[in-house]
C-alpha cells in the first residue's frame, strides 16, 4: 500500500474509532412496578435523542437511541407488572435498540431529565396498562363543592400602559374589561374571581403569578389587546404556554429555593431528590399545559361567537405570566387596538361586555367539562419503595 494511502486510512481509522468512543453510554437500566404503571429508567452518560414505538402480534415496546452503547447488565426483570423481559442489541452498527416485551398492550410516554449536580442523564419509560385507568390529565377543578377560584389579570398598567394607537391605551382597556368579568363572575355560581390588580398600578409579571397563587387559584386568564404596523389586522386570539417555554420554567423553578415548597396541593420540593422534583415538576407541567389548551379553545369559541378570530387555533408561546407550572393559564387578546375599526368596537362598554360574557361562557363551559379530582398527589403504595433518584409520585387520583 502506497504510504500516503496508508496513512490516510489510518487517519480515516481513528476518526471511526473517536466517533464510535463518543458516543453515549447507558451505564444503567432499573425497572420498578408502581401502583398504576411501570417505569423503565436508563442512565445515560450524555444527551442523546430516541424514538419510541410499539410493536404488536406479540406485544413489545421499542426504543431506538442512535450512536449508543450498552454498558450495563440488563435487569433479569421476571414480569415486572407489564413488562415480561427486556432485550437488547445494535442495529447499523452503533445504534442501540432496547426492547420490551410485554404482558398486554399498553399506551406508554418517555422524557429525557437532564443531568443536574454531575448526575447522569436519564431516560424515562412509563407504561400504562389499556386495561387500567388513564393517568388524570389536569388538577382542576378543585374539590366537590368549592367554587372553581379564577385569577383576572388586566395586562400592563401605571408606568407600563402597552399597546396605543387610535386614542387608546392597552392598560385602560385591560382594566376595563377585567372588571367587568369580574362583576359578572361574582354572579356565577361556582366560581369565585380575584384581580391581579383593581386599578392603574404596575405589577410586574412574576408578580402577577404571585398573588394568583397566594389566592390559589384555579385558573389564570390575562387580558390583552393586539397591536400590528398592518391597520388591517384584526381578530382575538388565545395564548398558552409553549412547551419550550416550560422547559424553561422547569429549570428556573428547581433551581430557586422560593419555589421549593410552592407547589398546589401541599406538594413541596424542597425536600427531593433532584429527579423526584423534576418527575412531580414535568407532569404538573404536562397537564397543565394540556388543561390549558382546552381551557383556551373553548374561550377562543365563545370569542369567536362575538367578533373575528385572528388565529383559528389556540397559540402557544412563551409569556411569564402564563409560566405557573400548576395552575392552568391562558392569554386573550381581544382584539387590535391597531385597526381603526376595531378599537372603535373596543372602546365602546357595551363590546367591553360582550368580550367579557364570552370569556366567562369559555371558562364556564371549560368548568362543566371537568370532574373534580383530588388534588392531591399519589404517593407510592407499600412495598413499591422507591430507590433514591427515583420516583412514582405525580399523578392526581380521582
Amino acid at each position: 500500500m502506497h504510504k500516503a494511502t496508508f496513512l490516510l486510512a489510518a487517519c480515516l481509522a481513528c476518526v471511526a474509532c473517536g466517533a464510535r468512543a463518543a458516543g453515549v453510554r447507558v451505564d444503567g437500566i432499573r425497572v420498578r412496578e408502581a401502583p398504576d404503571h411501570v417505569r423503565i429508567v436508563l442512565d445515560l452518560s450524555g444527551r442523546v435523542s430516541h424514538q419510541l414505538f410499539a410493536l404488536h402480534h406479540p406485544e413489545r415496546l421499542v426504543v431506538d437511541l442512535p450512536d449508543t452503547r450498552l454498558a450495563a447488565r440488563l435487569p433479569d426483570v421476571r414480569a415486572v407488572g407489564l413488562v415480561r423481559r427486556l432485550r437488547a442489541g445494535i442495529r447499523r452498527r452503533d445504534d442501540l435498540r432496547l426492547v420490551v416485551d410485554l404482558a398486554r398492550a399498553a399506551r406508554a410516554r418517555s422524557f429525557l431529565l437532564p443531568s443536574r449536580d454531575g448526575s447522569s442523564d436519564r431516560l424515562v419509560l412509563d407504561l400504562f396498562g389499556r386495561d387500567r385507568q388513564e393517568p388524570v390529565r389536569t388538577a382542576v377543578p378543585g374539590p366537590a363543592g368549592a367554587p372553581l377560584v379564577v385569577a383576572i389579570d388586566a395586562g400592563h398598567g401605571g408606568e407600563d400602559p402597552g399597546a396605543t394607537a387610535n386614542g387608546l391605551e392597552e392598560k385602560n382597556l385591560t382594566l376595563a374589561i377585567a372588571r367587568l368579568l369580574y362583576r359578572d363572575m361574582q354572579a356565577a355560581p361556582g366560581l369565585r374571581p380575584v384581580l391581579t390588580r383593581r386599578r392603574d398600578r404596575y405589577v410586574s409579571l412574576r408578580g402577577r403569578m404571585r398573588v394568583a397563587r397566594r389566592a390559589r387559584a384555579d385558573l389564570f386568564v390575562s387580558i390583552h389587546a393586539d397591536a400590528y404596523r398592518d391597520p388591517a389586522a384584526r381578530g382575538a386570539s388565545v395564548y398558552v404556554l409553549s412547551r419550550h417555554g416550560a422547559s424553561d420554567e422547569a429549570a428556573r423553578w428547581l433551581a430557586q429555593q422560593e419555589n421549593a415548597a410552592d407547589l398546589r396541593g401541599g406538594v413541596s420540593l424542597e425536600d427531593k431528590d433532584p429527579l423526584v422534583a423534576s418527575v412531580l415538576l414535568d407532569l404538573s407541567q404536562t397537564a397543565t399545559i394540556d388543561a390549558s389548551l382546552d381551557l383556551g379553545s373553548r374561550v377562543l369559541g365563545e370569542l369567536g361567537r362575538i367578533g373575528p378570530v385572528h388565529k383559528p387555533r389556540v397559540q402557544q408561546a412563551g409569556f411569564v405570566v402564563l409560566k405557573s407550572p400548576d395552575i392552568p393559564s391562558i392569554l386573550v387578546e381581544t382584539d387590535f387596538i391597531s385597526n381603526p375599526r376595531e378599537a372603535r368596537r373596543l372602546a365602546s362598554s357595551a363590546y367591553q361586555r360582550r368580550v367579557a360574557a364570552a370569556i366567562l361562557a369559555g371558562i364556564r363551559r371549560y368548568a362543566a367539562g371537568r370532574r373534580a379530582p383530588d388534588r392531591r398527589v399519589a404517593r407510592v403504595a407499600p412495598g413499591h419503595g422507591a430507590p433514591r433518584g427515583e420516583a412514582y409520585a405525580g399523578h392526581a387520583v380521582d
